[in-house]
């Protein structure tokens, strides 16, 4: 690992460790923790989870940019890793479509997710919920051993992404599948604005092209890969007012470039 991907790492761990300290409510409003306050929003993606059955609202603390479970085929039984599994939404959702026979396994690296999401499993009585420290870089998951994994608004913030979806390859059992949520680009967006997108919407840090996206996880070895889901996220005229004219602002409007919250799936041969 290079000097700036360790940066990015710790400037990670300690920006969500901060967001979980703070409830959805407080993340849609002041997203920058108990040290400070700042105009980037986490929570610009979120959808909405409260109708889903097994949805803990302490475990909601809106940083995810789609529903993952509601696009692969999870069977009761099965053995399911979340990945940046953050105060628990995701793995809750998931341990309902399990059951008691099945295994949710939550990986995150901030010590503070980690204890929020294991109080909020103990309070809900699961014994096949595990939440465990660990790297995406360096999934400590034993391989071929994983029916589903999921991950929400995460793999963006990873910076070596091949690594990261060469790890979701080998724990994968054969025919093992997954679905991911995340954030890319798509067309050339100009730096500057990419930065004030960055201020704006902090799930935009780290993301890729789409098309860079899906060929890392076809080069890994992947295949049926789809999007069954792409939303444009909308940034606001004041962002785009410091880079565009009303009329650039228009046509930009108009046009397909823009960052994007997808939900991406793909099968391990």
């Amino acid at each position: 690992m290079n000097i700036k991907q360790k940066e990015i790492k710790e400037i990670v761990k300690e920006k969500y460790s901060q967001i979980a300290n703070q409830s959805k409510q407080q993340n849609e409003t002041s997203c920058c923790g108990s040290g400070g306050c700042c105009e980037t929003d986490y929570t610009v993606f979120s959808e909405n989870y409260d109708h889903l059955e097994g949805y803990h609202a302490d475990a909601d603390l809106g940083l995810g940019c789609g529903i993952p479970t509601k696009y692969t085929h999870i069977k009761s039984g099965d053995t399911v890793l979340d990945l940046g599994s953050g105060a628990g939404n995701d793995c809750f959702v998931v341990r309902a479509l399990v059951g008691d026979t099945g295994k949710v396994i939550g990986i995150d690296f901030s010590d503070t997710m980690l204890d929020q999401a294991r109080r909020n499993a103990e309070k809900l009585g699961y014994d096949n919920v595990d939440f465990i420290e660990g790297d995406i870089e360096d999934i400590p998951v034993p391989p071929d051993s994983v029916d589903v994994v999921v991950s929400n608004c995460v793999l963006n913030l990873v910076p070596d992404k091949i690594k990261a979806f060469s790890g979701i390859y080998k724990v994968l059992k054969p025919g093992g599948s997954f679905s991911i949520s995340d954030v890319v680009l798509q067309g050339e967006l100009p730096q500057e604005l990419m930065e004030s997108a960055e201020m704006y919407a902090g799930c935009v840090a780290g993301a890729i092209e789409k098309e860079i996206y899906l060929d890392i996880i076809d080069q890994t070895g992947f295949r049926n890969i789809e999007v069954p889901i792409m939303k444009e996220i909308d940034l606001p005229d004041e962002v785009l007012k410091n880079f565009f004219k009303d009329d650039d602002i228009r046509k930009f409007r108009e046009s397909d470039v823009g960052i994007y919250s997808i939900t991406v799936t793909a099968n391990k041969p």
